[in-house]
C-alpha cells in the first residue's frame, strides 16, 4: 500500500515517489545556481494564471540560453496529473528547470540535457484573516544582480532578506535601491496614493514582470481604476493610503505596516479589497 504522506514528483520524464527521486551531484542548478523556477497557485485543485506562467518560464529560459525538453502544454498536462496523484486542493505547483548535470565547468556542452523537475505543495492560500490585519514589510538594500526580470534558481539576497525582515518581526522584505523600492523579495510592490491612483514600477530588467502584476493590473484597467507604472520611494510608501503585494502564493494582499510605522492607520483599506475581489473571481473563473 502506497504511503499518502509521499508525494508523487517528476523528474526527467518520470512520475516517482518523492524519496526515490535523485538528482545528479553534477546538476549545474546545484553547483552554479544555473537554472529558472516557476510557481503556480493550485485553487480547488486546478492551475492560476497558468498560460502567464508558461510565458515566463520561456522568457526566462531564453534569456540564459537554455530549451525546454518538452512543449509547455506537456508541462501542464504533468502539472495536472501531479495534482491529481497528489489530491490538491489548494496551494502551489514548483517547477524547476536546470542546463542539465556534466562534470563541473563555467563552460557547458551544446548537447547538454535539462533537468526538469517538478512538485505539489499543499498550503492555504485563500487567507481570509490576512485581508482584515495586513502584513508588515521590512524594508532592505537590494543586492540582487541587475537581471532580475530572470527568474532564477539564485535567491540567496532574497533568502538574506526575508531572514533580516523575520527577525524584525516582519512578513515580508521590500528591496530599495537608491531610496526607491524596487519590489518585495517574493513578491511585487504597489501603493495607492491619496487620490486613488495604484503605483507600482514598470517591467524592466530591475524587477521579475510578475504574473499576479499582469493579471492584477489588467483587470484594473478593466474596470477603469487609474495606474501609474513608476518607481517610488519609501517615503512615498509610508505616506501612501494603502499599500500591497502580488505574487503567486498570496494574490494580492494588503501592507498594514513598514519599518514600524503604520500604513492607512494600521488597517487594510477600500482599494486593495477590491483589487482581491477583481483577482479572486477572475482567478477561479479561468483557472484551469
Amino acid at each position: 500500500m502506497s504511503n499518502p504522506a509521499i508525494r508523487t514528483v517528476y523528474l526527467n520524464g518520470a512520475f516517482l515517489p518523492e524519496n526515490e527521486a535523485h538528482i545528479s551531484i553534477f546538476d549545474r542548478g546545484f553547483l552554479f545556481g544555473d537554472g529558472i523556477y516557476e510557481v503556480t497557485a493550485v485553487l480547488e485543485g486546478k492551475l492560476v494564471d497558468s498560460p502567464l506562467h508558461m510565458a515566463r518560464l520561456e522568457r526566462s529560459i531564453g534569456e540564459i540560453g537554455g530549451f525546454l525538453p518538452i512543449s509547455t502544454d506537456e508541462i501542464v498536462e504533468i502539472e495536472r496529473r501531479l495534482i491529481a496523484e497528489n489530491g490538491l486542493v489548494e496551494g502551489m505547483i514548483y517547477l524547476q528547470y536546470t542546463r542539465g548535470a556534466e562534470d563541473r565547468n563555467f563552460f557547458y556542452s551544446k548537447d547538454l540535457r535539462p533537468t526538469l523537475l517538478m512538485f505539489t505543495q499543499s498550503k492555504k492560500l485563500d487567507v481570509a484573516s490576512v485581508m482584515e490585519t495586513g502584513l508588515k514589510v521590512k524594508t532592505v538594500p537590494d543586492q540582487r544582480w541587475e537581471r532580475r526580470d530572470i527568474k532564477s534558481v539564485c535567491l540567496l539576497p532574497q533568502v538574506l532578506a526575508k531572514r533580516i525582515a523575520k527577525e524584525a518581526g516582519c512578513d515580508e522584505a521590500w528591496m530599495v535601491e537608491d531610496g526607491f523600492v524596487t519590489e518585495g523579495a517574493s513578491s511585487t510592490a504597489y501603493i495607492i496614493t491619496a487620490d486613488d491612483k495604484i503605483i507600482t514600477r514598470a517591467n524592466s530588467n530591475a524587477t521579475l514582470p510578475g504574473c499576479t502584476r499582469l493579471a492584477v493590473l489588467d483587470l484594473a484597467r478593466a474596470h477603469g481604476l487609474i495606474i501609474e507604472e513608476r518607481p517610488f520611494t519609501v517615503e512615498e510608501a509610508l505616506n501612501a493610503r494603502e499599500a500591497a503585494l502580488t505574487s503567486a502564493s498570496n494574490f494580492i494582499v494588503p501592507i498594514t505596516e513598514i519599518d514600524g510605522k503604520a500604513i492607512g492607520g494600521g488597517k487594510p483599506g477600500p482599494m486593495i479589497a477590491k483589487l482581491r475581489e477583481f483577482y479572486m473571481d477572475n482567478a477561479r473563473k479561468t483557472a484551469v
